[in-house]
């Protein structure tokens, strides 16, 4: 039982809520604070999920290839194995993930953000306890055996599962758990990279499709939480720290949007590359779970060209943010590891994309610095890792966020703000659709990503209504109310019924006069002996949104509107009258004006 200063609360604020609905700019609810307590307790469990991947990580591959138990996380390269054991190997990995996508399930096929946003569309924010089993268990696989795949797509997804399960352990609704199911999913990417910023700017600009207290707060809350606990599990951050302050002129801020314009082009090849090579397989007269295996066969062949183009690859990155990498060797690096994360990931198997993005956008940009006048080489590097995330993911504010926050350097924002924004410009005009939504795109359900304000929620039901109401006085018989009213000469399907002081009574149409009827053949019946309950009304300050649920929720095609005090009529609005805000949404779309017409124009 509720103890009394918890309900006092509770009612002291209900009160508040009520009085406040239609007045501010936003409408809380008591729910911001639950999930807020849960989301500190997913923060956390995403936090020790990173760690238990990367040293799960760290076990396979030193496993696979060095034949030794250890948890430490580390390159294939690193451990100098024989040619045979790194083609092998991979071949193992991705046999093993197409019988656990076979016979597990096939959700823990792919990078693991399409499956987030299709969870979150389209299945009620509701992943199976399965997932968040065999995600971690099957990236592990494929990235300790040599995948070129970074760590965050699966911890995202598993995470996501894991705030999904809990949402669905409470009585939440939909909403809510979608709420919970993104803290998980961004609260991982901030434990993988303690980037806890640019984590909750994920759930912003891809996940949430909104932005409101209700779901940003405990984001943000999770967020946080796996970023405090990371240096305890995994180790501090930043990531790739750059010390170096860059004093950027015109010049360079120029070349930063030739760069942008670079990255968007690489972008919109590699991601048709991934989906062309997918539509191979797809011809392939074999089933799709010896697919993974093909895939790594060609990693294995790569792996023996180029060591470093294998597993996750953070060190290779920092080197080519640094310098280290240079000329050919860039360019043989890029080649080898664009391959073969486009026919491995295109196979089906698990993994994620963020890292190899990362190292592509940083060898372009180390190419870039060959050509780019100026004394800051590296600052090249580092604008190519950002804009090609936004190019390929289309999250420009995140990308900018993520890279700052990934090297710990804010003297390079003007021009990262550039190269991102015309990086993910030069994507949208060139791909239809980013890598995470042809994904899902491609199993028949359309995403529209643009974030726009919906007009029924910000008009009122009073700027709509129609006020000219035609009343039923509640006094007149069931007959004199089918004799005016229901004639040949019907003018509305269905009245209000009011009283002598104008307070609405209910409505009535067609079908409940067939019942009264029935009920009662002789037609003398009064409505006022009739009409019982009450009625479903709308407020003049309520918003055409919510009236728009009610209909759709009560199955009506007509609310009145009455005033909060005596429910006197005021109005009545239909569904077409809600469809009027949108004739305006035409105009400022569609149509052009000419405002200013210079000196001694007419008006």
């Amino acid at each position: 039982m509720m103890i009394a200063p918890v309900r006092l609360f509770v009612r002291i604020y209900e009160k508040w809520k009520r009085d406040t609905l239609y007045e501010g700019d936003f409408r809380p609810s008591i729910s911001i604070l639950k999930l807020s307590f849960i989301a500190l307790f997913i923060g956390g469990a995403a936090a020790a999920i990173a760690w238990m991947l990367y040293r799960l990580i760290g076990l396979v591959t030193h496993v696979a290839f060095a034949g030794e138990w250890s948890f430490v996380f580390t390159s294939p390269a690193e451990l100098h194995a024989p040619w045979w054991l790194i083609i092998l190997a991979p071949v193992v990995g991705g046999v093993i993930i197409g019988f656990m996508a076979r016979y597990g399930t096939e959700r823990i096929r792919g990078h693991g953000i399409p499956e987030a946003l299709e969870a979150i569309l389209f299945r009620r924010s509701k992943m199976m306890a399965k997932v968040a089993i065999l995600k971690p268990l099957s990236a592990a696989i494929a990235i300790g055996t040599g995948g070129p795949f970074g760590a965050e797509g699966p911890i995202i997804m598993t995470g996501g599962a894991v705030g999904s399960l809990i949402g669905q352990v409470f009585s939440l609704t939909s909403i809510e758990r979608r709420t919970l199911l993104v803290a998980g999913a961004c609260a991982g990417m901030s434990a993988t990279f303690a980037t806890p910023i640019a984590a909750t700017l994920v759930g912003v600009e891809l996940l949430l499709f909104e932005m409101r207290p209700r779901s940003t707060i405990p984001v943000a809350i999770a967020c946080f939480v796996a970023a405090m606990l990371r240096p305890f599990l995994i180790g501090p951050g930043p990531l790739f720290p750059i010390p170096i302050q860059f004093h950027l002129d015109i010049a360079e801020l120029g070349m930063a949007a030739v760069s942008g314009l670079l990255a968007g082009l690489l972008a919109t090849v590699v991601t048709f590359l991934v989906y062309k090579v997918e539509d191979g397989y797809r011809k392939l007269p074999i089933h799709w779970m010896w697919w993974p295996a093909i895939g790594a066969l060609v990693v294995g062949i790569g792996g023996v060209l180029d060591p470093q183009t294998l597993g996750v690859g953070y060190d290779v990155i920092y080197q080519l943010l640094t310098g280290r990498i240079v000329g050919s060797a860039i360019v043989v690096f890029m080649l080898i590891k664009a391959l073969i994360w486009i026919v491995y990931l295109s196979s089906g198997t698990s993994g994620g994309t963020l890292a190899p993005l990362l190292a592509l956008g940083a060898g372009l940009g180390g190419l870039e610095a060959l050509v780019f006048p100026g004394p800051y080489p590296l600052l090249w590097p580092l604008l190519g890792m950002g804009a090609m995330l936004a190019a390929v993911m289309r999250m420009p504010f995140t990308s900018i966020l993520f890279a700052l926050e990934l090297t710990g350097n804010s003297s390079m924002l003007p021009a990262l703000l550039i190269t991102c924004t015309t990086a993910y410009g030069a994507s949208v005009f060139l791909m239809k659709r980013s890598i995470l939504t042809e994904k899902i795109a491609r199993r028949g359900l359309n995403i529209f990503r643009p974030y726009t304000l919906n007009r029924l929620e910000y008009m009122s039901v009073k700027e709509v209504m129609t006020k000219e109401v035609v009343t039923v006085p509640v006094q007149i018989t069931v007959g004199e109310l089918i004799h005016r009213y229901f004639g040949r000469d019907q003018q509305f399907r269905a009245y209000p019924v009011v009283d002598t002081d104008g307070t609405l009574l209910g409505i009535v149409d067609r079908a409940r006069v067939r019942t009264w009827l029935e009920g009662d053949g002789s037609g003398e019946v009064r409505l006022s002996d009739l009409m019982s309950g009450d009625p479903v009304v709308a407020f003049p300050e309520e918003s055409c949104q919510s009236i728009a649920i009610r209909m759709a929720v009560e199955k009506r095609d007509r609310i009145p509107v009455v005033s909060r005090e005596g429910h006197r009529l005021l109005g009545i609005v239909t569904r077409y009258d809600l469809l009027a805000p949108y004739a305006q949404t035409h105009d400022e779309e569609l149509l052009r004006e000419r405002v200013f017409h210079g000196r001694g124009a007419s008006h």
